[in-house]
Parts: structure tokens; sequence; C-alpha cells
């Protein structure tokens, strides 16, 4: 006789008595003691890679990347102020898809605008992207992570499960819009309630930190 299934906050364990790859928590939906082959198990994980490498390729092509520059975003929000903002938002949600760093939209808008409305327009540019990355992640690649049989994964799973609000905030507070978490938070299997209000609470922080250094920086340097 097997050993029971060993449930643990939702999220993948090993039923005992079965040897690797077994997953209980995959298995009793298709039927327990059936093997679940590498790349059917890791396939929405597959889809993701597939689907970020394609994004990457396509605007790393000439003339798509050069919208992407400190230059460029900074004539974009002149030209026209309201349409500027529109497309800067926009910019910032395909740039954090693609491995834009975040700094880059934030020094635009502080030198464009200056240090309170640059980093106001920041501060909602970057909700909104780390929200679209969410639901295009999410919906792309489901709760893939929950997925691996991995300690460590299970463990730091488990610890969001715990505690997600306050997780999601100190992990905005040190890696604000870093795209590699967005993509991890978006298959972790949290809830978007909890996404949403840890990403709102932990990101005013570090973007007033970093207003206060490019603004310090233009007038060190006298940049115009």
């Amino acid at each position: 006789m097997t050993g029971p299934v060993i449930l643990r906050a939702g999220f993948p364990c090993v039923r005992t008595g079965l040897p690797p790859p077994y997953n209980a928590w995959i298995a009793k939906t298709r039927g327990l003691g059936v093997r679940v082959s590498p790349l059917r198990k890791y396939r929405r994980l597959i889809a993701v890679v597939l689907f970020l490498a394609i994004l990457f390729a396509v605007f790393r092509l000439p003339g798509l990347n050069e919208h992407f520059t400190l230059a460029a975003l900074q004539q974009r929000i002149l030209a026209n102020r309201l349409e500027g903002l529109l497309v800067f938002v926009l910019l910032f949600a395909l740039g954090n898809l693609i491995q834009i760093p975040g700094w880059l939209f934030l020094a635009a808008a502080v030198l464009t605008l200056g240090r309170e409305m640059g980093g106001i327009a920041t501060y909602v540019a970057a909700s909104i992207s780390c929200v679209a990355t969410f639901l295009i992640i999410r919906f792309v690649g489901g709760d893939a992570l929950r997925q691996l049989d991995n300690r460590l994964a299970t463990y730091l799973l488990g610890r969001l499960d715990f505690r997600p609000v306050a997780s999601i905030v100190l992990l905005r507070m040190a890696f604000q819009t870093v795209p590699a978490l967005n993509y991890a938070l978006a298959m972790s299997g949290v809830r978007f309630r909890s996404y949403l209000i840890g990403t709102l609470l932990g990101l005013p922080l570090p973007i007033l930190l970093y207003c206060l250094f490019f603004d310090y920086l233009a007038k060190a340097l006298k940049l115009p």
C-alpha cells in the first residue's frame, strides 16, 4: 500500500511510496499512478519561454528598438504631452515584457517632466505595466511554477501563500518592476488582488528614491 497524499497549501506534493517523477498534485487530475511526461508537465512554462523569446526577437529588429532610448522617450513626451504620456505607458508595458529596465523610463519622465510629475507618471505607467505583464503571462503560463518538483520553489511559494501582499510589497521595494519578478509572480498562482495591492503599495518608495537620484544627477550635470 502507498502512503497518504500530503497536501500543503495547495501546491505540488509527492505521494509517498511513488518514485519521481510522480506528482500527486498533477496525477490526481489524471489518475494516480499515471506517469506524466516532462514535456506535458512543463508545457505552460515552455509556452511562456517561447512567447517571450519571440517577443524579444521581434522588438530587437532594426527600427523598433530605437523607440526604447532615453532621447526617444523624452522626445515622445515633449512632442505632445497627453499623447506622449499614453505612448510612454504603452512602451513601458512592452518594455517590461522584453527586459527593458524600468529606470530608463523613470529617467526619461523625470528629466522631461520634473521630479514630481515625472514620478507620478512613472508610478502610473509602472503599475499598468506590471498588471499587463501579470495578465499576459498568467494567460499563457497559468500557475506553471506550481508544477515544479523543487524544494526551494515549494518553500518560496509557501511563503508567498502565507503572506502574499506583504511578500509582494517587499519584493517590489527590492526589485521594483524587474521583468523576471513579474513573470515569476504571474506564474506563482498568487491571486490578482494580492498582486495588485502589493504592487501598488510596494512601488512608491523605490520610485521616490529614483526620482530624487535622477533629479540630483540632472542638476549636478546641468542637464536640460
